[in-house]
């Protein structure tokens, strides 16, 4: 992920140059890859302490506000109003709910990759998402031109050296000047999938970086999957 320090320094966010810490904020946060992820996701859903409470919990990151649902917030160490760097929420799929004791069975429940969808609130570092992020950035670390990959995406894969390991990057071949990029490990069969095999990320509010993950078995419902996203976050701004 170093190719992409060098690479995205231009869109990087002016206003958070300023601070001293950007450099370790960056680079924690690139260097974090999509295999490790979803298995430390695993871990944490094996042993969740989730909340069934709905009552609304007003948390400021960066210049935004957000009234989020106590059940939505993942860790209990983040459930509380008032200023946070980040949030982490599990939320059911397709429903876009957080906990509830009903259906408790699939947030504990690891196997069962496909029915939740995990969502990391926090401040932006670069002025573009992901999709935003293809043609500076990740197109200069494909390694030979584009495969067919799954639901219809175009498949990219990285060049060895790049620091991306085994991810690939999906694309929406159809798109616009921006767009839709996923980043994935699509695993060997669908009972290696895990609930963070792909990540994606976008931008919402005024500077709020939306990074979510899924399991690999939900690319059937990427364009669905990118709506509900967009429109969970927006629905819960209270700028």
């Amino acid at each position: 992920m170093a190719q992409d320090m060098i690479d995205s320094a231009p869109i990087l966010s002016a206003g958070l140059v300023r601070k001293s810490v950007i450099g370790a904020i960056i680079l924690a946060s690139l260097t974090v890859g999509v295999s490790f992820a979803g298995k430390w996701y695993g871990k944490r859903i094996a042993v969740g302490e989730y909340s069934a409470s709905t009552a609304p919990l007003e948390i400021v990151i960066g210049p935004d506000r957000l009234k989020l649902p106590e059940n939505a917030i993942r860790f209990p160490d983040q459930r509380f109003s008032g200023k946070q760097e980040q949030v982490n929420l599990a939320l059911q799929w397709p429903e876009m709910k957080g906990y509830e004791p009903a259906s408790a069975q699939r947030f504990f429940d690891i196997s069962n990759a496909g029915s939740l969808i995990f969502l990391q609130l926090s401040q932006s570092i670069m002025t573009r998402d992901m999709s935003g992020r293809v043609s500076p950035i990740y197109s200069r670390l494909f390694d030979g031109p584009a495969e067919q990959g799954p639901a219809g995406l175009a498949l990219h894969r990285f060049r060895q050296g790049s620091g991306y390991g085994d991810e690939v990057l999906l694309t929406d071949p159809n798109g616009g000047a921006e767009p839709y990029a996923v980043r994935c490990v699509l695993p060997a069969t669908p009972a290696q999938s895990t609930g963070a095999d792909c990540q994606r990320d976008l931008i919402a509010g005024s500077d709020l970086s939306v990074q979510y993950r899924f399991s690999a078995g939900l690319l059937k419902d990427w364009k669905a999957l990118d709506a509900a996203v967009r429109t969970y976050a927006t629905a819960h701004l209270a700028n």
